[in-house]
């Protein structure tokens, strides 16, 4: 960690059982404001586990999780999200049969008024508020009304991250965003990954593609058996170091 650098999201020592398996063992892990971190590891080394304790999935049996130095109980996706984490999993989360808008909106939608926290929705703003979102991520789509069932998956991916930006999340953990996409939609989602920091988020990539880890990382943590068995910066190790570890 950089002298001074303060991490927006740290996990210190957590361990996590599954039926008698050692899913986590001691793990510390922590991403920085800005920085963009690669988590790689073969399947069953412990990083899905990670994801989920983060994004509130699952709870860690011991340890703790902070956000910006204060430490955090996340019990719950949804207080995830409140605490501006924001998960995008490789089995695209959003619904096909419903437009860009409520998509991008989903369980947060503005109302025109409210009793009590029920009210109409305000379908203009969510149309009109979509519309600059995906602009602002250079996705061009033909209409904010369009189903997401229509978009190819980097387009899909591309909400998602619009989404997150329009949240003002803090973290954006992209779980193998690029997984059964096209050569060319997956060039497209690696330059959504590189925009992330000119956005003012910060990111956590998980990924078994390392050639796709080294061209949009800062830096690369990866895990072997519950643990974290490397942690460098891009510029200071290489893909065959890294596939040494695992």
């Amino acid at each position: 960690m950089a002298e001074g650098a303060a991490p927006i999201i740290a996990a210190k020592g957590l361990h996590k059982w599954y039926s008698g398996v050692h899913a986590l063992k001691n793990v510390d892990f922590y991403v920085t404001k800005g920085e963009i971190v690669g988590l790689v590891g073969d399947n069953g080394a412990g990083k899905t586990t990670l994801i989920k304790v983060l994004s509130g999935v699952h709870r860690p049996d011991q340890g703790q999780v902070f956000i910006e130095g204060t430490p955090v109980d996340i019990a719950t996706p949804k207080q995830a999200m409140d605490l501006g984490i924001e998960t995008i999993y490789q089995t695209n989360s959003m619904v096909p049969t419903m437009s860009i808008a409520r998509n991008l909106f989903v369980g947060r939608e503005p109302l025109t008024a409210s009793f009590f926290g029920i009210g109409l929705m305000d379908h203009a703003k969510m149309r009109d508020d979509s519309v600059k979102a995906i602009a602002d991520v250079d996705l061009h789509l033909r209409s904010p009304d369009a189903l997401v069932g229509e978009l190819s998956g980097g387009q899909r991916q591309g909400v998602a991250i619009a989404r997150a930006m329009y949240f003002k999340s803090k973290v954006l953990i992209l779980d193998e965003p690029t997984n059964h996409l096209s050569v060319k939609e997956t060039s497209k989602v690696i330059g959504f990954v590189k925009g992330l920091r000119a956005q003012g988020l910060t990111g956590i990539f998980i990924s078994h593609n390392m050639h796709h880890v080294f061209q949009s990382c800062d830096r690369v943590v990866a895990m072997a058996r519950g643990e974290v068995v490397l942690n460098k910066p891009i510029g200071d190790t290489s893909i065959d170091e890294v596939h040494g570890y695992l």
